[in-house]
């Protein structure tokens, strides 16, 4: 793909990719990083505070290098191929790349509020955190204002509602993280399901949906048919993945934020309102709308694979051709402005 390419010029996309896979390298090998003490026994090189601060420079990297890059380089290739438009800035796309990869690296810390941690390296996580809003959101308004023109496609093209919506969800998710670094709110997040709400916010909402549309779009093409087996279940998983990605995040908000509430509630005398076992009891029915969100999105998933064992039934290896787009204003080709066959 880099070696032997036609242009100079390399897509935006595959920086994306670039970054995901060597950032992810270099995070298991600090993080795995061991000193052996006989023929099959080795111990971490770091202890205590330094490798908790480790292990969420980890922890937090590998989100943001792989449920982040890795899904931005899909938004930056799939986005402008299915809407059949250019991306909406070249520019503002190479200020999310540089932005996000430096930012997200100093991110690692705010998961280690009031913990042995120095309040320092906590108070340096959490405004690296709030930065991170900025290229977050520069991203996810270069991938939505790329249907600038080609909004009405939405009606009809079920591979762009994913697509889409996907980015709504990473909007959300990242909004929501640096907002949840605050070390204020973070005292009544932390630990609550309010952090499970955020996280599949991420993981179901932006990274599950563009990896559906992605999936959707190349398919098709890899069967050398014109598109899926049945547009209409594609329509179908579309709404049952948002009802239940929509009824999954809401009601662990919900149960996240009351059980920061009860665990902090005192009595005038200083003792616990309630024991945490109550806590628990009270988050029961929001469990059952959880568990029932799962439910709806795993149903998606299981129409998406009929779907595509359909397609792909009774297919041949095909040779698709690469088809070549106009070039952009500095007279090169590239991804953001090709166009599909």
């Amino acid at each position: 793909t880099l070696v032997k390419r036609k242009v100079k010029h390399i897509y935006v996309a595959n920086w994306f990719f670039g970054a995901f896979i060597l950032a992810v390298a270099i995070l298991h090998i600090v993080n795995g990083m061991t000193s052996p003490a006989s023929l099959m026994k080795s111990y971490s090189v770091y202890s205590g505070v330094q490798d908790a601060m480790i292990q969420w420079w980890y922890g937090h990297n590998a989100v943001g290098f792989i449920l982040t890059a890795g899904y931005l380089g899909m938004v930056y290739y799939f986005i402008p191929k299915q809407a059949e438009r250019p991306v909406y800035s070249y520019r503002l796309s190479i200020v999310h790349f540089w932005a996000l990869i430096f930012t997200y690296m100093w991110a690692g810390p705010h998961h280690l509020h009031y913990t042995a941690l120095p309040d320092w390296t906590q108070s340096l996580g959490m405004v690296f955190s709030i930065i991170l809003l900025a290229p977050s959101w520069g991203g996810m308004i270069n991938g939505i204002m790329t249907l600038s023109g080609a909004w009405h496609k939405l009606r009809s093209d079920p591979l762009l509602k994913f697509m889409i919506v996907s980015l709504s969800f990473y909007g959300m998710a990242t909004f929501e993280g640096p907002m949840m670094s605050i070390k204020t709110i973070n005292a009544l997040s932390h630990y609550t399901d309010w952090t499970v709400a955020h996280v599949h916010a991420g993981a179901l909402g932006w990274v599950g949906f563009i990896t559906m549309g992605s999936i959707y779009y190349i398919i098709p093409r890899v069967a050398g048919k014109k598109q899926m087996h049945s547009v209409s279940m594609v329509e179908t998983h579309f709404w049952v993945a948002t009802i239940g990605v929509v009824l999954y995040i809401a009601s662990m908000w919900i149960a996240g934020v009351m059980q920061g509430l009860m665990w902090r509630a005192v009595n005038a005398d200083g003792t616990l309102t309630y024991t945490f076992a109550e806590s628990v009891k009270a988050t029961w029915p929001y469990y059952v709308i959880r568990v029932t969100g799962g439910a709806l999105y795993l149903c998606g998933m299981v129409l998406m694979a009929w779907n595509t064992w359909m397609t792909m039934r009774g297919t041949k290896s095909v040779d698709v051709p690469i088809p070549v787009g106009p070039k952009n204003p500095r007279g090169v080709v590239d991804a953001e402005h090709v166009v599909p066959a």
